[in-house]
């Protein structure tokens, strides 16, 4: 089929777009953080067709989008009193949370789970889009599956083209990094599933007398599941990605050292750093061959251009990919939490 991207997106947009939702279509659609691949979320035949365009596995959840905090009661059992308070906080946000499924979500929005994710986008075209189609939208990041999400309708296009019809192009996404994922269904206790740009720091401030936590099981591959991400590949470039963590200095000189090896070796090696390192390796790594994610330790900035980063070099001659890491606090726990599973846990410690 032909891919239409749109931009701007008239009235009329919108309600083309929801006609297609609800007759079983497919329709690409921004939210804060990465774009999703849309589905009528009631429609168990709607929701097979995005694990077919992404080529996804089909006991990876969906999530569903709601374009307010009442419609989280219509596809839930239950919002436990934690969950409602992390809604109320975070939502519209980069949030999903896990509730108890209602009776009438199909099976496979929730890979067979008895639990749904549920959250509400930070970004107008994604709930305008949401209410012209007047039911819960399922939507996975927009790209085949194990790729790098698309930040961009371009990235989308690049992915989906001849897959689904149309392409609500909202611009470049805010934020960069998929929501944070967590599971209130427990009493008294908040586990982070996936790391996003809510915190576990800005959720123990809003819960002090809840216990916070991260799953330990996030990378098992004996678990079933319990929220998108949690389990297969994801975010991986075309080439080997390695990413180095340490001190400034330790990390440039690994780079240059490792760059060199490589490149005597007859790779072309390519650079993902920050603006400090590829200044210092200037002389080394030719300006073709580097991708600069702005000021080291600027978790903001490299979140929203990380999986572009990861993208920039495809169909470039180059054979691998060096990336230059950074602390896991706060958002940067997000961060290496995608690069280490875009790199297949290939981290380097100096």
């Amino acid at each position: 089929m032909d891919t239409e991207i749109l931009r701007p997106i008239s009235d009329a947009d919108f309600e083309r777009a929801a006609a297609l939702l609800r007759s079983g279509a497919l329709v690409a659609f921004p939210t804060e953080t990465v774009y999703g691949l849309g589905a009528n979320g009631l429609d168990a035949a709607a929701c097979a067709r995005i694990y077919e365009a992404k080529g996804r596995p089909s006991d990876n959840p969906l999530i569903l989008h709601i374009a307010d905090l009442a419609m989280a009661h219509d596809v839930a059992a239950d919002v436990p009193p934690l969950a409602a308070h992390l809604l109320t906080a975070f939502a519209p946000g980069p949030l999903t949370v896990i509730l108890p499924k209602a009776p009438h979500i199909p099976d496979i929005v929730t890979g067979g789970l008895p639990t749904v994710g549920v959250r509400c986008p930070d970004h107008d075209t994604a709930r305008r889009l949401i209410r012209a189609t007047g039911v819960p939208i399922a939507a996975p990041s927009a790209n085949t599956s194990g790729r790098p999400s698309p930040t961009t309708a371009a990235m989308v296009y690049a992915d989906m083209a001849g897959r689904i019809p149309l392409i609500l192009d909202g611009g470049s996404c805010r934020l960069g990094v998929e929501s944070t994922i967590v599971d209130c269904t427990e009493e008294s206790v908040v586990t982070i599933l996936r790391p996003g740009a809510i915190t576990r720091e800005m959720m123990v401030a809003e819960l002090p007398h809840a216990d916070v936590r991260m799953d330990a099981v996030l990378t098992a591959e004996d678990e079933a599941p319990r929220a998108p991400g949690m389990k297969y590949t994801h975010y991986a470039p075309r080439v080997p990605l390695t990413v180095y963590v340490g001190t400034g200095a330790d990390v440039t000189a690994a780079l240059r050292e490792e760059f060199l090896r490589r490149t005597a070796a007859g790779e072309i090696p390519a650079l993902i750093a920050s603006n400090e390192t590829i200044t210092v390796l200037s002389d080394l790594v030719p300006a073709e061959r580097t991708y600069n994610c702005g000021a080291r330790g600027n978790h903001s900035a490299l979140a929203s251009c990380l999986y572009d980063a990861l993208r920039h070099f495809d169909g470039m001659p180059v054979t691998s990919l060096l990336a230059e890491g950074t602390v896991a606090v706060g958002l940067g726990t997000a961060i290496m939490n995608r690069l280490r599973k875009a790199s297949g846990g290939d981290i380097v410690s100096v």
